[in-house]
């Protein structure tokens, strides 16, 4: 496309976003600014225009109220629609400067009033942080080329304020079109920080709980391997086992090991290239006082409550492994954060859940603990998918004396259900 056409449609085609200047703040007062600072400036110049017009450079009352509304009052219209203002006010630029031509030289400047020219300077800046690049380039060639053709043709009566005018159109475009680049810009990079930690939230919560998947799978290999020898030993270990019954056990024990094999495919799949495989058996709850044993020596004074006899309890193992793992988070975030502060740690039963509660107080120093960090985990996040696993509940936050509580319910007879 040839470059003037391409310019003479920006000058016809406003930009989309047709919003008031900062119609997207969220305090009332800076969305009503860029009207104040406009009526402002509508109050001002145009009875000082009109004043101008009519009395120094000898434009008849009418004429000159009708010049100074139409330089002027665009400037409310630019507040959301700047080239349209311009579509106006250029125009009115044009006829001043035909009207005002016969005024005698100590009149004034010409082809550019005070009041035109700050009028229309104004109106630079709402196209400048409103219109695209190329409807701004049209504006300024528009604006220098009808300066030029004036003082061509008119040289007697043209001034350097009119040269003045130009680069300062020109300086005012450039500086409020570079202002609303640097805001886009910005703008564009704190979205993309959004988008970033979202995905990053999301990243850590998928690998939270392909880990809590992995640390599961022998809780569940380990039952149905005992699904597997029971089925297939019971023919042997029962007397007088009708054929179809030792059928079934046997198609029981088929089953128990192919759902074995696909769950150590589906592990491979959950398990990183780089991930070593944990041939460690799972923690459970006898191992409390070892866990607790190892924090204080890295300064916490911590105490451990087994309500009765908790650890000698036949619970579910994925209840007492993610009872183990949430104590073991809420631990770690004590070394980091609270160092050297006392910690309670306690654990127990009912008939149909088990607690645990991990309340730690401030720091020495005053200094308050925060949020779990991770451990081997992601913390909360670690914490949340365990419990929700179980469907469960988890109360965290902070305690009136500056410490932390963790505070979880895991179901006894939802282990490894779905949660709600």
């Amino acid at each position: 496309m040839n470059p003037w056409n391409s310019l003479a449609r920006a000058l016809t085609e406003p930009s989309p976003d047709q919003r008031p200047l900062l119609a997207g703040s969220p305090r009332r007062w800076l969305r009503a600014l860029p009207y104040a600072v406009a009526g402002a400036m509508v109050a001002t110049l145009l009875p000082t225009g009109i004043v101008q017009l009519a009395a120094v450079y000898g434009v008849g009352g009418y004429l000159a109220t009708v010049l100074a509304i139409a330089q002027s009052v665009p400037l409310l219209v630019a507040v959301s629609r700047p080239l349209q203002a311009w579509w106006v006010a250029a125009p009115a630029v044009l006829a001043g400067a035909v009207l005002t031509y016969g005024s005698p030289d100590e009149a004034g400047p010409w082809p550019w009033p005070v009041t035109t020219l700050l009028s229309y300077v104004f109106l630079m800046v709402g196209l400048g942080l409103r219109e695209r690049g190329r409807t701004l380039i049209a504006v300024w060639l528009v604006t220098a080329l009808g300066t030029a053709v004036a003082g061509a043709g008119f040289p007697g009566r043209f001034d350097e304020v009119s040269i003045v005018t130009v680069v300062l159109s020109g300086a005012v475009l450039l500086l409020t079109w570079s202002l609303r680049g640097r805001g886009e810009a910005q703008a564009s990079l704190a979205r993309q920080k959004e988008i970033s930690e979202a995905e990053r939230a999301r990243a850590t919560l998928l690998e939270e709980r392909a880990r809590i998947a992995r640390e599961l799978h022998d809780v569940v290999a380990h039952h149905m391997s005992v699904i597997a020898v029971q089925a297939d030993s019971a023919p042997y270990r029962i007397t007088g086992l009708p054929a179809g019954a030792a059928e079934e056990f046997a198609a029981i024990a088929a089953a128990a090991r192919g759902s074995l094999g696909e769950m150590r495919r589906l592990l491979g799949v959950l398990r990183s290239e780089e991930a070593e495989a944990d041939k460690a058996p799972q923690p459970g709850l006898a191992d409390l006082p070892r866990l607790v044993e190892t924090v204080g020596q890295a300064g916490v004074r911590a105490e451990l409550t087994l309500a009765g006899e908790t650890a000698a309890l036949d619970l579910p193992e994925a209840v007492t492994l993610s009872a183990y793992r949430i104590v073991q988070e809420a631990l770690a975030n004590v070394v980091r954060h609270a160092p050297g502060s006392a910690v309670a740690v306690e654990v127990s039963p009912t008939d149909r859940a088990l607690r645990v509660s991990v309340v730690n107080g401030p720091a020495p120093g005053g200094d308050s603990a925060v949020e779990p960090g991770s451990a081997g985990g992601h913390g909360l996040v670690g914490m949340r998918e365990r419990v929700r696993l179980l469907a469960g509940t988890l109360d965290t936050g902070p305690t009136p004396d500056g410490g932390f509580r963790v505070a979880a319910v895991l179901p006894l007879d939802t282990a490894l259900g779905e949660a709600s």
